[in-house]
């Protein structure tokens, strides 16, 4: 028979193992109709947390590239840029007077008859600094005329630029480059307005380019001023400096030095805000003595040298008011250069004689019209003087007048066109007198 203190005993002990069944249940129902307590209020003390294992002692690791040489540098071939344009263009549409004796061999072979479509230049650009002191500008053209034989390729420029100081506002040219002189022999015919370079200043230098060495200086902000005048499409002339002078050989691109007499040039340009118009200034000149060639060509008699050197100088001054909208553009240069004479003692006389010369040009940049811009033009060229470089030197007397316009149609095409009314000396034997209209269209590619 079990006891009342067993009994008691065994029944305590059954209630405690019901309490504790039911705790897990009570204590989760109390948690779920119990507001959540106050922000201020102690967490419930969690379990310490396992220590941590104890990490070895670091090992001494190798000393590793900076960021700067992580990052893999550039070989000097992956600095290199490209880029370049072409004109196409047509010179017999209709004009009011047509002459196919007028001709221009220094300026548009594509004049005279039996002429149609033409690739007056195709230009390929190399470009980009292989150091930090050291750039290159590389520039075949496709379609220069040799003789007969049209759509040559022929070196243009093939220089390096090396740079003095790190802001690069000194430097050295060395190679065959563009000569220092005068304001539109510089500028590029990418963004020249009118169709073709004028004699009176071109007649200074071939293709504008020589073998040489020339030293330019411009201000960091200067050197970006003349950035900006071209690529904002205002018909800059490029950084050749606020200064430049040096030597060349003389007997202009992509021909052999004749005598031991190098020329020197020097110019001075400056661009600057008046009012909220650029402008740019400049003067220069050079010296020198040139080995002509005299021989006889198309018929002509042999034209005797008064000396094999002769002088070759001239002193120039240019004015650019950029087109903002209303731009003016104008430069006049004086000299001496070889040159035949003129009526029948000295006619046939090749010596260095007097020379004159230039140019102005007026034009208006309207923009947002049709495409990019839309900027006609009106330029007048005078010319009194030789062209050394021409079989004989032969005298010309240029008067011409150029109305046109150029049409961008974005920045990968240009169509220019442009109605001349011409009188200048033919650079063929008997050397007359010639006159005509000319209606000529060209399209440019820019890449």
């Amino acid at each position: 028979m079990i006891s009342t203190a067993s009994f008691r005993v065994a029944l305590q002990a059954l209630l405690s193992g019901t309490a504790l069944l039911l705790s897990p249940l009570a204590l989760a129902r109390q948690d779920e109709a119990a507001p959540p307590a106050p922000s201020d209020e102690a967490a419930p003390e969690q379990p310490a947390p396992a220590p941590e294992p104890v990490p070895e002692p670091a090992r001494p690791e190798k000393p590793g590239p900076t960021a700067a040489a992580e990052a893999k540098e550039q070989s000097w071939y992956e600095r290199i840029r490209i880029r370049g344009y072409t004109q196409f263009r047509y010179n017999r549409l209709p004009s009011f007077r047509v002459n196919d004796d007028l001709i221009n061999d220094q300026g548009d072979r594509f004049l005279g008859r039996n002429n149609g479509f033409g690739i007056r230049r195709a230009r390929v650009i190399l470009f980009g600094d292989v150091h930090a002191r050291v750039s290159i500008y590389l520039q075949p053209d496709f379609a220069s005329v040799i003789g007969d034989q049209y759509n040559v390729t022929i070196m243009r420029d093939w220089y390096a630029d090396i740079f003095l100081d790190a802001k690069k506002e000194f430097r050295l040219r060395v190679g065959q480059s563009k000569v220092p002189f005068g304001f539109e022999n510089l500028q590029s015919s990418q963004n020249r307005l009118a169709l073709d370079r004028n004699d009176a200043i071109n007649s200074a230098v071939k293709d504008e380019r020589d073998l040489g060495v020339f030293f330019y200086w411009a201000p960091a902000e200067i050197r970006q001023r003349f950035k900006f005048l071209v690529d904002s499409g205002l018909k800059g002339s490029g950084d050749y400096g606020v200064v430049g002078f040096g030597v060349y050989n003389g007997q202009t691109a992509n021909r052999a030095e004749r005598n031991d007499t190098p020329h020197g040039v020097v110019r001075v340009s400056w661009p600057f805000l008046f009012g909220s118009q650029f402008v740019e200034a400049g003067v220069g000149g050079y010296y020198g003595r040139y080995n002509l060639s005299a021989s006889p060509r198309d018929g002509a008699p042999y034209a005797l040298a008064r000396g094999d050197d002769q002088v070759d100088a001239r002193g120039i001054v240019s004015l650019t008011i950029y087109p903002q909208p209303l731009g003016f553009q104008a430069e006049f240069n004086v000299g001496r250069g070889p040159s035949l004479g003129e009526g029948p003692v000295d006619g046939l006389l090749i010596d260095s004689r007097r020379l004159r010369g230039g140019y102005a040009q007026l034009m208006y940049k309207l923009d947002g019209v049709v495409g990019v811009s839309l900027i006609p033009y009106i330029r007048g060229t005078l010319y009194e003087g030789g062209k050394k470089f021409e079989t004989n030197a032969p005298r010309y007397d240029v008067r011409e007048v150029e109305l046109g316009a150029e049409w961008q149609i974005n920045k990968a095409l240009e169509l220019t066109g442009a109605y001349l009314v011409s009188d200048r000396t033919s650079s063929r034997y008997p050397y007359i007198q010639q006159q005509g209209h000319v209606t000529r269209v060209q399209l440019q590619v820019n890449y």
